[in-house]
This record gives C-alpha cells, structure tokens and sequence, in this order.
C-alpha cells in the first residue's frame, strides 16, 4: 500500500479540531484551568515523547524560541512547525501518520535570526548512521523485530578479520568474514557479499541478526563477506575496477579459503543505496555469477523520463549506467529481493527498477516498508530478504 504526496502531505499537517482531536492528550492539558510550569512538569512526566494515540502523534518541545519546526525524511511533505502553548514554554504539533511508520526526524528552533538543529531532547530514542544521530517516531503500529535484538539463546557466529590484495582497486581490500555458530570444514555453505559491510554491523546490527535469524531456521547456515569501500563514490558507481575485484579476486580467493558450495545459485551479492548500484552493476558486467542479488533502497536514478536526475556529478555514472539498463534490460540473476522506503525520494526509481527486472524473466521479490533511506529500515527488512534469498529448514517446513 502506499501514500501519495498529496495524501501524506495532508496527514502531516495540522490536524483538524475535530471531536477526536479534543480528545487528544496536549488537548486536555491546553484546556488545564491552572496550566503553569508544574502542570507542564507532570504532563511530561507522564508522557513518552512523541505521544502517540491512535493515528496521531504529537511532537513537544520545551524552551524559549521564536519558531519551532520538526525536521523529518518524509518524501513530499512540509516540514511540522510547532505552536507554543500559551503561557508556557511548551511547544506542540499533533499530527497523523500511516500505522506502522517509523520516522527519523530532529527539532529546529529559531531565536532572532539564529537557526539550530538538534536531536528531540524529550525523545530518548535514537536512530544512528555515519553521518551522525537523528530522533526517532514511531507510530501506532510499528514494533522493533524481536529479532534484530541479541538472544541469549542464539548461538555467536564469529567475525574474522581478512584482508585480500586487489590488483583491480590497486590497495589491500579489508574485511570481515562471517562464519555461522556451527561452521566446519566438512560442510558446504552458501556465500553472502555485502556492500558497506561495517555500516551493515555497527547501524543495522547484521551479526545479530543473523545470528538469529540462523538459530530460528528461517535462514540457512550462510558465510558472510563485509567489504568496505575505498572511495566510495568512484567504486560504488558501475566501476568496473570494482566489478573485476569481485569476479575475479574475490570469489577465487574465498573459494579457496572457504567450503563454499559451488555455482552462482548458493552465491548473493547485496548492498544498499550507491551498495545496490555496486551490486547490480557487478553483475552486469558478469551475469550470473551471482544466483541472487538483494538490493535496498537502490540509488537507481535514471532520466530517460525527464533530463534533471538532482543528484549532483556523483550521480552522472549511475546515470548513464541506469539509463543504459533500461535501454537494454536483460536478465543477470535469477532471482532479485528488491526493497524501499516508501518514504524516500528513491521509492519511484525502485518501482519502475522492480518492473524492469521483471520484464526481463528474473524472480523479483519487492517490498516496501513505511520508512525512509536508513540503516534501520534495511535491518528490519532482513529477515525477509534472507529467508527468501537463502531460506532455512523452517522456510521449507511451512512453505
């Protein structure tokens, strides 16, 4: 299901003062008959911030300023300003959100012509990247998965450290290899290699969660490549110095190094954003030597509808790269997790990219999830990518 600009934009802004809004709890301390500091102390003493009833949720900020926005990701919509609730320093924006959203967002305040942004200090919750923290909403609906979170009944798989010379890159390529609890010799394992392999650690918590996502069945004993990039930009954007280090560096080298099973179907190649582009792109250029490609929030933007791509000259090659793909599509992988925040700019160019891959005879999974472009939505869509790129014994005992 999704929302539309116009839609979204709507339930964002202020809500009417209808019945259901008197009902509100910011409602009935506005109508307090003796509201001052001590009334607001004990509201907010009893409130987790954002307050959330039903479809509303109510942003607060306390302090002195001149204005008071919330800055949030959501595609489309204005940013929330806040009202200040007479006779305090209490600031307040009531306002609707889909069940089941989660949103990163900060407040900004304004004294005279003097701007600040910041983390909600009402709002314990955190969401982190490499680019700094950000507050987080979460609306009715939405729970955190149980097991994106540590379980003492899961056993550790272990990081090993690794470093693979690359003639390609022209540097020593360093990563860490996952190897599942039970991990032996005499098995043979499937082969994950995942883009941006620290930030998937540290902001999407990946070593738990497939620590546990191994332990409840739903996802086959996997070994696990997190690389990380040098230049990013230059590497992730259809490089294909980059393509060659994959294909021909580092599948010999782990091939021999681990007992992996042979062929492209017990291989998946995945990233995230300018990782997704990698991803695709890596296979182009070698199709099918990856079984299965997961691809979040892929940056795929395109301008074969439209000359401006917004992007900025990072974005030329991927450009030019996507375009070209469009032009001629053809089939890489056979089988595709593709996924989205329906609240980020990226949503359109990963439905039209999901048609696309369609239309050239691969098995496509797309998902969607109300969330924006952050380490946290592509952890929370994990176990659906795994489990249906390399699912467990439970997957085969319910399906």
């Amino acid at each position: 299901m999704t929302v539309t600009s116009r839609a979204a934009a709507g339930a964002l802004q202020g809500v009417p003062a209808t019945g259901r809004r008197r009902k509100l709890a910011v409602n009935r301390l506005r109508a307090h008959p003796h509201l001052d500091a001590t009334v607001v102390d004990r509201f907010l003493a009893r409130h987790e911030v954002p307050i959330v009833e039903g479809a509303t949720c109510t942003f607060l900020f306390r302090g002195e300023a001149d204005e008071v926005r919330v800055r949030h990701r959501v595609l489309g919509l204005p940013d929330i300003r806040l009202r200040r609730l007479a006779g305090t320093d209490l600031w307040y924006a009531a306002v609707e959100l889909p069940e089941g959203s989660r949103v990163e967002y900060q407040l900004e305040n304004r004294r005279g012509e003097h701007w600040e942004r910041f983390n909600d200090p009402l709002n314990p919750r955190l969401a982190r990247s490499p680019v700094g923290s950000s507050s987080v909403c979460h609306a009715s609906g939405y729970v955190v998965p149980d097991w994106t979170r540590e379980d003492a009944d899961a056993r550790p798989g272990e990081l090993v450290a690794v470093s693979v010379p690359s003639q390609a890159l022209r540097r020593q390529v360093h990563a860490r290899l996952y190897l599942p609890a039970r991990f032996r010799r005499t098995a043979r394992y499937r082969l994950l290699v995942v883009h941006d392999g620290s930030d998937y650690l540290e902001y999407s918590s990946m070593k738990t969660v497939l620590d546990n996502l191994v332990h409840r069945l739903d996802v086959a004993e996997t070994c696990v490549v997190f690389l990380d990039p040098g230049d990013r930009l230059r590497e992730y954007a259809n490089s294909s110095a980059h393509a060659r280090f994959l294909h021909a560096e580092l599948l010999p080298w782990l091939e021999s190094e681990l007992p992996l099973l042979p062929g492209p179907s017990g291989r998946c190649l995945m990233g995230a954003s300018f990782g997704a582009v990698a991803a695709l792109s890596a296979a182009v250029r070698a199709p099918h030597t990856f079984g299965a490609l997961l691809l979040q929030s892929g940056s795929f933007v395109f301008t074969d509808i439209g000359t401006d791509h917004g992007g900025g000259p990072a974005f030329d090659p991927v450009v030019r790269f996507v375009n070209r793909f469009r032009a001629r599509p053809r089939r890489v992988a056979d089988r595709v997790f593709l996924s989205c925040g329906i609240y980020e700019p990226l949503i359109t160019p990963n439905r039209s990219m999901a048609t696309v891959l369609r239309q050239t005879g691969v098995d496509v999974h797309y998902l969607e999830m109300r969330d924006g472009h952050n380490w946290e939505n592509w952890r929370n869509q994990l176990r659906d990518a795994l489990s249906w790129v390399f699912p467990g014994p439970q997957k085969f005992v319910y399906e």
